[in-house]
């Protein structure tokens, strides 16, 4: 290729994996129902973008790591000490028998769906049970399940791509090294011992460098996110020198180990390691999916239909029924977890790289394997995505759509605003971080939040699970500002501050932007002022008329939505609405 060509192929390929995802965002659904069909047909279109032409016989090398980096971040998402009760059983069950089943089925069909030996269909099998976040998230996003339903799903697939990273990367050692599966034999579960030794070798020296490196040395946001970067990239390209495909291992162990070490002083946020990640998800699909040509799909195209029927309606609701079995789930939510499992970013990684290097080695039918992932890929994204939402409304485990706010504070007047959100039928969290606020809460008869609910909300992946509106009216304005910033992104919904006098000197308070709760005629010092003096909150019909004397703040409307009146919008009840007032002295 020219140079002309390489620049054009460059920039292409991260103009449409950026464009593809924000088309995806904009439509609400998952990024690979447009990156794979764009990576596909700009493949068909023009050979300036396939990366067997742009990169070279280098490119498997440069997947491998690319996955590495999305792993170790996947890894830093998986804080064990938040699997808990029975929520854990369930995912234990799921990953356990998911893997064995999936693997089983696959590996049991495969030869005579496709005309593969058995060792394809294995590997196979083994790249198809992985699911992962980056595609069952913004599925549930857009489903809205209950709580524990996303819960449960959420932790499925985040724990099975790098479980089932490690047991591809196992399974094929074995498919590469052996005519044929035959995992007892002793020589053969030695070289398994010396992939995972290499691979957790390689994991603890990246743990050790990033505990040196972010634990002793402090370093900042920037200079933290490059120093795990380099470590990542540094451990797994090491490793796979060592022994192919161990980097993967060793970049999930470092992960898990990093967010798991007490003590670690990792950063909150990490926005550079984040857009990477995003941006590396986006060039991988456009990449591996133009790698796939028209012609390598017609040949695999009903057989994998067929495949993806077989997994969807009787491998996937088999797995989710022995999982379910003596559990408190109901016949509902088992439904719903038997109708969740699309493929994603790791299962298309690990075929464009597992597949080169087997039909290097000369294994029959492994130039199969990639065009079967694509075609899983994007059957089962498609099918859950058009499907997901209807099937949880008939099973009717799709959340609420009333608002439930969480009021943060405990002074006497915020305890009085959430017990008038509760008479205007509202389900109120309130959390306070003062013991004597706390039992004012409870003694208000209001639910209170768990201790560390807002320690954990700081964390990137942490969600605060069952909460669609944050209402932050603590007694410190600069906590307000600071929180409304921190929490912004971990929340389903809006969220508000209660504003600082017009004349603060905080530190943040009066430099931060955010929507700013009821205006600059009552900031926070007045609303207490106004309490403390007698004034009462009053809840009343939207169909009345508002009294002269009394101030509206929000609105809930017929269907729970909880609309307040800020600094930049006015709110006006409707006939059917329920305004909550303050009134005066």
């Amino acid at each position: 290729m020219t140079d002309e060509d390489i620049l054009l192929g460059i920039a292409l390929t991260v103009a449409l994996a950026t464009g593809s995802q924000i088309l995806a965002n904009k439509l609400r659904v998952p990024a690979l129902i447009i990156l794979l069909p764009v990576g596909f047909t700009a493949g068909a279109l023009t050979d300036v973008i396939h990366p067997g032409r742009l990169v070279g016989p280098d490119f498997p090398a440069l997947v491998s790591l690319s996955v590495a980096v999305i792993l170790y971040d996947a890894g830093l998402g998986l804080n064990l000490r938040n699997l808990t009760g029975r929520t854990r059983g369930i995912v234990t069950r799921l990953l356990v028998i998911g893997i064995l089943v999936t693997f089983l089925a696959v590996a049991g069909i495969g030869p005579a769906l496709f005309g593969i030996p058995l060792r394809g269909a294995a590997m196979i099998g083994m790249i198809l049970v992985v699911s992962g976040p980056t595609v069952v998230g913004p599925l549930l996003e857009y489903v809205r399940p209950a709580d524990r339903l996303r819960r449960i799903l959420i932790w499925e697939g985040t724990l099975t791509d790098p479980i089932g990273a490690i047991l591809g990367a196992i399974v094929f050692h074995a498919v590469a090294t052996s005519h044929r599966i035959d995992i007892g034999r002793g020589y053969q579960f030695g070289q398994f011992l010396i992939s995972m030794g290499v691979g957790l070798v390689g994991g603890t020296v990246g743990t050790v460098i990033l505990w040196l490196t972010l634990r002793k040395l402090r370093l900042g946001e920037t200079l933290g996110t490059l120093a795990q970067l380099a470590t990542v990239i540094l451990v797994a390209a090491g490793c796979d020198i060592v022994r192919d495909d161990t980097g993967l291992i060793a970049a999930i162990f470092t992960g898990l180990a990093i967010t798991n070490l007490p003590g670690m002083d990792m950063p909150a946020r990490r926005p550079f390691l984040e857009t990477l990640v995003q941006m590396i998800i986006g060039l991988l699909f456009i990449s591996i999916s133009s790698a796939v040509t028209p012609a390598s799909v017609v040949p695999v195209l009903v057989p994998s239909l067929i495949l993806i029927a077989v997994l969807v309606l009787l491998v996937r609701p088999l797995i989710a029924y022995a999982s379910a079995w003596r559990s408190d789930l109901t016949v509902a939510e088992w439904g719903f977890i038997g109708w969740m499992a699309p493929r994603g970013i790791v299962a298309a990684s690990t075929a464009s790289a597992f597949s080169a290097s087997l039909v290097a080695k000369g294994l029959p039918g492994a130039s199969k394997i990639l065009p079967i992932t694509f075609l899983v890929i994007v059957g089962t994204v498609l099918l859950y995505a058009l499907t997901a939402a209807p099937v949880a409304r008939k099973l009717g485990v799709v959340a609420s759509a009333r608002t439930r706010p969480l009021l943060v504070g405990g002074a006497p007047w915020v305890i009085g605003l959430g017990k008038a959100l509760t008479a205007a039928g509202l389900d109120v969290l309130m959390w306070a971080g003062l013991e004597e606020e706390r039992k004012r809460i409870t003694a208000a008869g209001i639910e209170l939040a768990h201790g560390e609910m807002l320690a954990t909300a700081t964390n990137p992946r942490a969600r605060l699970e069952g909460v669609t509106a944050v209402f932050l009216l603590t007694d410190d304005d600069d906590f307000n500002a600071l929180a409304s910033v921190v929490i912004k992104d971990n929340v389903q919904g809006p969220v508000y501050r209660v504003g600082p006098p017009r004349d603060s000197h905080g530190v943040v308070a009066p430099y931060t932007g955010g929507d700013i709760l009821f205006g600059h005629a009552l900031v926070r010092h007045r609303l207490a002022a106004r309490y403390e003096r007698g004034a009462r909150f009053h809840v009343q019909p939207g169909s009345q008329p508002i009294p002269a004397d009394r101030d509206i703040l929000f609105v809930v409307r017929a269907d729970g939505q909880l609309a307040p009146v800020t600094g930049n919008q006015t709110i006006t009840p409707l006939p059917g609405d329920t305004a909550v007032l303050m009134g005066s002295v």
